[in-house]
């Protein structure tokens, strides 16, 4: 059996540390040389006895940004800064933002091979409409279909290639993720907040709860209802805006990693269910989802390399 433990601090760096050292008060570091190659040794940590020793303890970096993934802050609003896995040997390791989004990962291919199930294989959904709202739902998907035409020509052109159904869905899921960003990265974005990602994080979650707050959301709500489409991925994508307003600067690929996620690797997670997989496709559900959250983050590396040779 596997038991998943977070840390959680508070927003004073210090603390946070003295924090996990008081929570891991009789944990010790094992020799990490033991478990492979350097993506395998993630810290490796043993329960170990007080009495009769001395507690001796190796730093760690701590990753603020890594307790968020996959799931919802803590109620205190305190940031969880770091997850670990313990074992039934009890053995804890610190996950690495690799190893983290790929569970992520695994959860968005189970509840999507859940929710086909249930609906006995059909990746859409009919079109069940409210008297009078087919007309205003048209309109909603042909005008996220001009915004991704002006701002994404050659992606508009893909998916003129799609069913009618999923090229719909994808251009409501792209003005949902250009809102996001242009949220930081748009002519207001000296005015955002982290109050106002709250709000814009509380607005997706009424978005799929079917209550839809102007036009471009009605389309993303209609979609959500369609296609076996998580919350997760857009929470995270929120969360890797949170990132842009606090920091610009990563220590370490692991932090790069993360953030790819946040930005671009979690439109791959988004993605996949309005697409689909091949029925006659031999691959499973988990390395298709992998492939496009490693598409996108490739994406967002090559991004970063274009704007440092232009900057």
């Amino acid at each position: 059996m596997t038991v998943a433990l977070f840390w959680v601090g508070s927003a004073n760096p210090s603390t946070e540390v003295s924090n996990c050292l008081r929570f891991l008060d009789s944990v010790k570091v094992l020799d990490t040389t033991k478990f492979g190659n350097s993506r395998d040794r993630s810290l490796f940590f043993k329960l170990g006895e007080k009495k009769g020793r001395k507690q001796k303890w190796k730093s760690c970096s701590v990753n603020p940004d890594l307790g968020y993934l996959g799931g919802r802050s803590n109620g205190s609003k305190l940031p969880v800064i770091s997850s670990m896995v313990a074992s039934h040997a009890g053995e804890m390791a610190v996950l690495s933002s690799e190893e983290m989004v790929y569970n992520v990962v695994l959860k968005q291919a189970a509840l999507v091979k859940k929710e086909l199930k249930s609906r006995g294989g059909l990746d859409v959904k009919p079109d069940v409409v409210l008297p009078g709202t087919l007309s205003l739902l048209s309109e909603a998907y042909d005008r996220c279909g001009e915004v991704c035409a002006e701002y994404a020509k050659t992606f508009y052109l893909g998916t003129l290639l799609m069913t009618p159904e999923r090229r719909r869905a994808i251009w409501a899921i792209y003005v949902w993720c250009r809102r996001t960003d242009e949220l930081v990265d748009g002519p207001n974005a000296s005015h955002i907040t982290p109050t106002a990602l709250d709000r814009w994080e509380a607005r997706l979650e009424d978005l799929f709860q079917g209550r839809p707050f102007d036009m471009m959301d009605a389309a993303l709500a209609d979609t959500v209802g369609k296609f076996p489409v998580d919350i997760q991925p857009f929470k995270d994508m929120i969360q890797g805006m949170r990132m842009d307003l606090r920091k610009s600067r990563y220590q370490n690929f692991d932090e790069l990693y993360l953030y790819c996620y946040y930005v671009a690797g979690t439109v791959g997670l988004m993605s996949v269910p309005v697409m689909g997989i091949a029925p006659e496709s031999q691959a499973s559900t988990e390395s298709v989802y992998n492939a496009a959250l490693a598409l996108g983050i490739a994406n967002q590396l090559t991004n970063i390399l274009r704007d440092v040779g232009e900057e």
